[in-house]
């Protein structure tokens, strides 16, 4: 029998075989997307069609688990139909909750679904009490993802200050921090995070030696150039390496990925209700075995035993093989 849940694990899942293989690891939760511009990893080969998110959603309930649905990307003028649709298609489907972030979608799913749980999608970038509040009086939501650009301190502030269960990230690939406020990658392709649910597409993306370098690009215009002992990333805007008052260096954010697992107590002790591992586009090996880890390190915690040493082994398969705390114990204002 697992010991009592710790903290909530919502674990992400692009594929039916992700989904299967965070369910069968020990997620308490999973979130996907359907196969379109309604979630914000529309992605050729990712996500679910209708059939496949029925059967995902019956294959987690079989095991007491819970599976959230993405609809959170914001509809162009005029264009609202394929979010609407989505909304009712989770609620048929018998999602547990959907993940939005539009007002005029938030509206719709309160009205049409009352008895659907609202969680507030990052991408929405509720911060602050005020906002928040906002959002569960005139929209019910239940639940909020912070952006990720509070401190521990700040997030337990946050929490004290509100009426719905907030849940945050704990592990995966961090993004600038303006969420759902980003247009980089729309300048460059044409294809926008925010209404199309895609950064960076795979087809505008190359890379190129040239010398003794490798050199990344994003349709014509050149992100990175890496020396052959370092790791090269996914060409994101917001990571790209730029040249200013002739030093190279990351303006924005480095190729890093995020790992809390060393201070769950102390978001636990914050108020925080769930963790959410980020990574719909990783495989389901890569999901498998980030989620079997914090499973075993929330279990443990639970028990009150010491964080298991075997979370180290999360950094290899980090963003740019490194981790860090990101804002969670940030030293700048």
């Amino acid at each position: 029998m697992r010991p009592p849940n710790y903290l909530e694990l919502v674990c992400p899942a692009g594929t039916p075989a992700a989904l299967h293989a965070a369910v069968d690891a020990g997620a308490d939760t999973v979130y996907c997307g359907f196969r379109d511009c309604t979630n914000a990893r529309n992605y050729p080969g990712l996500n679910f069609d209708l059939k496949e998110m029925r059967e995902g959603i019956a294959y987690a309930h079989a095991r007491g688990r819970r599976v959230l649905v993405a609809v959170n990307t914001f509809p162009r003028a005029g264009d609202t139909a394929p979010w609407l649709r989505a909304v009712d298609n989770a609620a048929e489907f018998g999602a547990d909750a959907v993940i939005l972030a539009d007002i005029g979608v938030l509206d719709y799913a309160s009205r049409r679904h009352p008895g659907l749980r609202r969680h507030l999608s990052v991408q929405a970038a509720a911060s602050n009490p005020l906002s928040i509040d906002f959002y569960r009086e005139n929209f019910g939501i239940s639940r909020v993802v912070l952006p990720r650009v509070l401190s521990v301190e700040e997030v337990a502030a946050l929490i004290a200050r509100m009426q719905v269960e907030a849940e945050v990230f704990a592990f995966g690939s961090l993004g600038t921090m303006v969420e759902g406020r980003c247009y980089l990658s729309s300048y460059i392709t044409g294809r926008s995070p925010s209404c199309d649910g895609v950064c960076a597409p795979a087809e505008f993306v190359s890379y190129r030696e040239e010398g003794e370098f490798m050199v990344s690009r994003l349709g014509e215009v050149m992100t990175n150039r890496y020396a052959r002992h370092e790791n090269a990333a996914y060409p994101t805007p917001c990571k790209s390496r730029l040249v200013t008052n002739g030093a190279a260096s990351y303006l924005f954010e480095e190729p890093v990925g995020l790992n809390a697992a060393s201070i769950l107590t102390q978001l636990k002790a914050a108020g925080v209700t769930a963790l959410k591992i980020e990574g719909r586009q990783r495989s389901r090996a890569y999901v498998g075995q980030v989620v079997a880890a914090f499973r075993a390190v929330i279990d443990a915690l639970a028990r009150g035993e010491e964080t298991p040493a075997a979370i180290g082994d999360l950094n290899a398969i980090a963003e740019g093989g490194r981790v860090t705390l990101s804002a969670y114990k940030k030293g700048w204002r």
